[in-house]
């Protein structure tokens, strides 16, 4: 941590950002000031929109497309920033300004192995040669507690799981040791067990090379845990800003405790069926990726009823997503049987009927890169309509108006916009049209709400909940966030190495849980509590750590 005397690495002053939409400029940032010394950490939170990335971004000295830098000081280490040249700032970044971006999947490059991604900016920067690259990487992946640390690194993006790939990229920010790292929602795609994990190594780095950090979450436990300070945005204007313990205990703004108390939805759970008829049944599952010796899934087993949601939880690489490819088809099964309404499905996609990819459905998590980026949302919408419903013409727009209404999105504003033009939230509630526009019976939900913040998170799960009370769906909720258990859940279903450790109705399996492993999982939930992480940290160390239990 910093000392007051310390000179300051980074100072914005009166930061205006505009972005371009709809033929006219308008205010993203409006006039936000912001001051960081090496070792600090300040943390970013706000609801979606707040400006939170932009500012961010702007502390590199870059605006994204269709967005730019209208005013204001952006002083690093003494460089003006607004006024340098592009050659001056891309010798910053990579080097002396890193970025960790929120979608680890959208920012690799799929053609290229993970470690010589991360050995490109290394060598870029005259910092080592390949063979220290590799070296160091390795050490990185071990201290990120990435699995097989010395051969992880030569698989390619789509071979490790979304949280693997979001550590992988922590590590490249880390490579060249800078002296600022903006940290997007680094753990937004990271289960509770490895999100402590990579949280203590960031802290750690962080305090051991004096490095400064902007920390923009919309979790605020987490940046409890990270923050030295906390400034909250709103619209594009800072609120308040304070040190951590007093934000966290004596906010002065009103939006503030809001965002304190938000998270109050909870579905009422359903009674259980005395006569239960499965509408997807999973029997017997294994299945094994194509070149691996050891199975994803072993001998995994369960039922979703219509109207029902149960809900899929375990730490990154359990196979949780894996399961979902097998059920869509994605994935060929080794052995057992996937059934819908008690008929057995093929286990390649392209051998079943289309009534039945019809009826099930997928929204996946990361909205950004589920749309294509050149399609308005009328076709996006409009596609399925026309495949599995033969929809056309006044029938089609009809259908396509009233999706945006179930979703709550005005179809006069948004169904001609692109998804570059739509919030977060927005085109999530989008990729939700998208599936119930083939009108299924079951849908897969696969970490939809992981990269939203918690307000707009708490209208999606409200919206889905709406949505299976009206149509009778079956949710499979694939999460690693227990509030978003504790929200939506029927049922919940325990993951692990592949396998099903703990499963049953919510309140069986978490009141009072009685296997280890979701144990582990229910303590590693943060706190709004600047000590919690330290706290659990000091308890399994007292115990053993968390190998004591076998994990």
């Amino acid at each position: 941590m910093s000392s007051e005397s310390d000179p300051l690495l980074l100072e914005i002053s009166d930061l205006q950002v505009e972005g371009f939409s709809e033929d006219q400029w308008h205010e993203i940032v409006k006039g936000v000031d912001l001051t960081l010394k090496r070792g600090e950490v300040l943390g970013l939170i706000g609801e979606s929109g707040a400006g939170k990335s932009t500012i961010g971004m702007a502390a590199m000295g870059y605006a994204k497309p269709g967005c730019r830098i209208k005013g204001g000081s952006i002083k690093f280490n003494g460089i003006e920033l607004t006024t340098a040249s592009e050659e001056e700032k891309r010798k910053l970044r990579g080097s002396r300004i890193a970025y960790v971006a929120q979608s680890a999947a959208a920012s690799f490059n799929p053609a290229h192995k993970i470690i010589n991604q991360f050995s490109e900016t290394v060598i870029h920067h005259g910092l080592g040669n390949r063979k220290q690259a590799y070296a160091d990487a390795k050490e990185l992946y071990r201290r990120l507690k990435m699995p097989e640390p010395d051969q992880i690194g030569f698989r390619y993006p789509h071979q490790v799981s979304g949280g693997q790939l979001q550590r992988a990229m922590t590590a490249m920010a880390l490579s060249c040791r800078p002296d600022l790292i903006i940290f997007d929602e680094p753990t937004t795609a990271l289960d509770v067990t490895t999100q402590i994990e990579v949280l203590v190594t960031i802290r750690d780095i962080v305090r051991q090379y004096n490095t400064a950090a902007i920390y923009i979450s919309h979790d605020l436990a987490i940046v409890a845990q990270m923050a030295d300070r906390i400034k909250v945005l709103r619209y594009g204007d800072s609120v308040e800003e304070s040190a951590t313990r007093d934000m966290l205990s004596n906010p002065r703004e009103n939006y503030t405790k809001t965002l304190w108390a938000v998270r109050t939805f909870k579905k009422t759970v359903k009674p259980p069926d005395p006569q239960p008829a499965a509408l997807v049944k999973v029997d017997d599952i294994t299945a094994t990726y194509p070149g691996a010796s050891l199975p994803v899934l072993s001998n995994v087993s369960l039922e979703i009823q219509r109207g029902e949601t149960v809900a899929i939880v375990g730490e990154s690489g359990s196979g949780k997503s894996t399961l979902a490819k097998v059920i869509t088809g994605l994935l060929p099964q080794d052995k057992g049987q996937i059934l819908y309404e008690g008929v057995g499905l093929s286990s390649k996609y392209r051998d079943r009927s289309s009534y039945h990819l019809q009826k099930i459905q997928m929204i996946y998590q990361m909205a950004d890169t589920a749309m294509n980026p050149r399609h308005r949302v009328r076709d996006i919408l409009g596609r399925p309509l026309k495949f599995f419903l033969n929809l056309r013409g006044n029938e089609k727009e009809k259908r396509l108006r009233e999706l945006m209404e179930m979703i709550e999105l005005d179809p006069d504003k948004f169904l001609d916009r692109l998804p570059s033009e739509l919030s977060g939230g927005e085109k999530q509630r989008v990729c939700i049209a998208r599936a119930i526009a083939a009108q299924p019976s079951f849908i897969i939900c696969d970490e939809v709400t992981s990269a939203l913040d918690q307000l707009v998170a708490e209208g999606i799960l409200r919206l889905l909940d709406r949505l299976q009370q009206e149509l009778n769906l079956g949710y499979m909720f694939i999460t690693h966030d227990i509030a978003t258990v504790n929200a939506i859940a029927d049922k919940v279903v325990v993951m692990l190495q592949g396998q099903v450790v703990d499963q049953g109705a919510k309140d069986e399996v978490f009141a009072p849980p009685q296997h280890e492993y979701t144990k582990l999982l229910l303590t590693s939930v943060p706190e709004m509590d600047p000590e919690w992480m330290d706290r659990v940290l000091a308890e399994r160390a007292a115990k053993g750590g968390m190998k004591a239990a076998g994990y």
